[in-house]
């Protein structure tokens, strides 16, 4: 039996105060249990949890999707399924990020079946192509220099800041954000945050998301 396991996304958590940071997964940077790691995740209440974990396969990631949407709906956080859009139709999550070369041959028949639409974009014409695509957000980087792309600059925020202002999307920031820099993000534009390295690595997920949210 296939069970639906998918909260609208809000921009509040729930004692009311905006939340701006989604987590992104990578497995190969926990240093304890995945799934106790995304549990203490859950638990502390980001905006959403994209799951990322791309490199498996089709069967393996189905096994873990579920695992994860099961523990997102005990704490009530938004999640993301990533790049298996027929494991997602399958599993009847509403919510689906992809590469921008997969969101353009997705077929209309498979938007249909999302209400969350989100792609990566590296540049202003990735993100009003991504519009144009039906994406009803959009995650823009990298936009300082991170341990994730090493030897690679950061976009900055000035590119940010352009492609904020060349759609009526949500935008969120990825790469390298911290909690001196997610300000600056905030002020030209971006809505939000995503997170990869830091909420897999930190010690305590929940200090590092209320610094987080106090911040932005």
């Amino acid at each position: 039996m296939i069970i639906c396991m998918y909260n609208e996304i809000s921009d509040k958590n729930d004692n009311g105060v905006t939340n701006s940071v989604f987590c992104v997964t990578n497995r190969k940077l926990c240093e304890e249990d995945f799934l106790t790691r995304i549990e203490r995740i859950a638990k502390a209440k980001p905006r959403g949890i994209i799951l990322r974990e791309k490199d498996l396969s089709r069967e393996e990631y189905k096994i873990l999707a579920k695992e994860v949407m099961f523990i997102c709906e005990k704490y009530n956080v938004s999640c993301i399924l990533h790049s298996f859009v027929d494991v997602a139709i399958e599993l009847q999550a509403r919510a689906i990020h992809l590469p921008l070369d997969r969101l353009l041959q997705l077929r209309d028949d498979e938007k249909a079946k999302f209400k969350v639409i989100g792609a990566s974009c590296h540049s202003m014409q990735d993100a009003i192509r991504a519009k144009e695509a039906g994406c009803t957000y959009i995650v823009v980087g990298h936009i300082f220099e991170t341990d994730c792309k090493k030897g690679l600059a950061g976009r900055g925020l000035g590119f940010l800041q352009e492609v904020c202002e060349c759609v009526d999307i949500p935008v969120y920031a990825i790469g390298g954000i911290t909690s001196e820099n997610i300000g600056s993000v905030r002020e030209v534009g971006a809505v939000g945050v995503c997170i990869m390295s830091g909420l897999m690595r930190c010690e305590e997920p929940e200090k590092y998301l209320a610094n987080m949210k106090e911040i932005g």
